[in-house]
Order: structure tokens, then sequence, then C-alpha cells
């Protein structure tokens, strides 16, 4: 299948980069010459995007005169703090950074779709296993990360043994696969809605002119905005009980 244009362009400025990268780490790309594929091409434009909405955000802050850009942000910030607090609670701030960062970084993945049937060859990259997968390992790291640097390694493992030291042995193996499930549970949620909304999309582009695909591709914008917030949301109840201190 013939790659698509950002693809080909990605390959020639990181290809032989990248190629290194993944041969570094025992990594075979099937493509040594061209290892960046379509679903990556996107998420790296998606990433690219981002940096320079920030910068653009960063450069151009203005008290009396703020812009469009910096609109957007402060909605933005303002949605994802008030809603840390109040899952989260005190000391939510510090997380927010990489709160907003998957909730943007989903969101504009999944909005990727709306090109389908406009743009041959675009598909939504979350509805690649792959992509969300790495998301929710991200995830799973992260919120680990900072639940034994809040407590502590003991301390953040008695959270896993429960409250009645008979029942530590029965219950700490079922608590290690119920946090390694959420993993699964984060990538099927994600994958398995985005490649529905997507069949969708495309199955009503083949059947159907035009106004009722359009009416689709609402749908799909729908679906991405909820998937988003769910997975954002999902990120900041695993991050409150990961930091949550017993009484």
């Amino acid at each position: 299948m013939q790659e698509l244009g950002i693809t080909h362009f990605f390959n020639l400025i990181f290809g032989a980069l990248f190629g290194w990268l993944m041969q570094l780490v025992g990594i075979h790309p099937a493509h040594a010459h061209a290892p960046i594929n379509d679903v990556f091409a996107l998420e790296m434009l998606v990433v690219f995007g981002l940096i320079f909405f920030f910068v653009l955000v960063r450069t151009t802050l203005s008290v009396e005169n703020p812009g469009p850009a910096q609109h957007v942000a402060e909605i933005v910030h303002e949605f994802v703090g008030d809603l840390g607090e109040q899952v989260i609670g005190h000391g939510h701030q510090r997380f927010q950074a990489f709160v907003t960062c998957v909730f943007l970084f989903v969101l504009l993945n999944n909005l990727v779709g709306l090109l389908i049937g406009l743009v041959p060859g675009v598909i939504t990259p979350t509805s690649e296993p792959v992509v969300p997968l790495g998301i929710a390992v991200l995830t799973f790291l992260y919120y680990n990360f900072h639940g034994v640097r809040e407590q502590g390694p003991v301390g953040y493992i008695k959270h896993f043994m429960g409250p009645l030291p008979l029942l530590a042995p029965l219950l700490f193996p079922i608590e290690v696969i119920s946090h390694l499930a959420r993993m699964m549970s984060l990538t099927i949620r994600l994958y398995a809605n985005m490649l529905a909304s997507d069949l969708m999309v495309l199955v009503s582009f083949s059947m159907i002119p035009i106004a009722i695909p359009v009416v689709f591709l609402g749908l799909h914008a729908f679906v991405s905005l909820v998937q988003a917030f769910v997975f954002m949301l999902l990120a900041m109840i695993y991050l409150s009980m990961a930091v949550a201190h017993e009484h």
C-alpha cells in the first residue's frame, strides 16, 4: 500500500535515526530505509502540532490582549484543573501537565479519523492496538512511580495487601493482577471504540453519498472527545488511588 506523503517526509528526515534506534534495541523493521509507518507518522504530526501550540501559547502570553491560542489553552487548563481537583484533590497541580498531554494527545489522534473517506490511506492512529497500548503503559508506569514516590516502596506495597494482615496473601496477587489488567482495559476500551467508529464512517462513505456520512463524522468527533475524556479521567482516578494515604 502506498504510504502517505507525511510518512514519506518523516522517513526522509528521521528514517535513518529511527532505524538506528530500533536496531539498537533489537527491533528490525521490515523496511530499514523507511521504518516510520503511516500510524507513527500521524502520531508524530500530532506531537509536533502540540509542541507548536504550546510554544505559540508560551511566546504570546498576554494579560491585556490574549490571543485565540491562549483562550483555548486557558479553557483546557481550567477544565483539566477543575476535574483534577475533584478527582485527585490536594496536590493535583503536579499531575496536571501529564494528564493534559494525555487528553490532548488521545483527542487529536482520535480526531485524525475525521479525514477517513476524505484523504485516501488515512486511518485513526488510536484504532491500531499498539497506540492505545503505548499510552496505557506510560500511564501505568506514571501513576505507579508517583505512588512509590509519595509513600515509599513499603507503604505503596501495603496498598496491595488490604486492611487485614490475614487476608494479605490472598489480596496481594489479586490486586497485582487487577493493576496489570488496567493496561489492557485502557487499551481495549480506546482501541475498540475508535475502530468501531472508523468502520462506521468508512461504511457510510462507501454506501451513501454525502449527507449521511456527515452525521457519522459528527458521531466520530463526539466519540473521539468522550474517549479522550474517559482515558484522562481513569488516569486521574488511578493517580488519586496511588498517592492516597491510608488513615
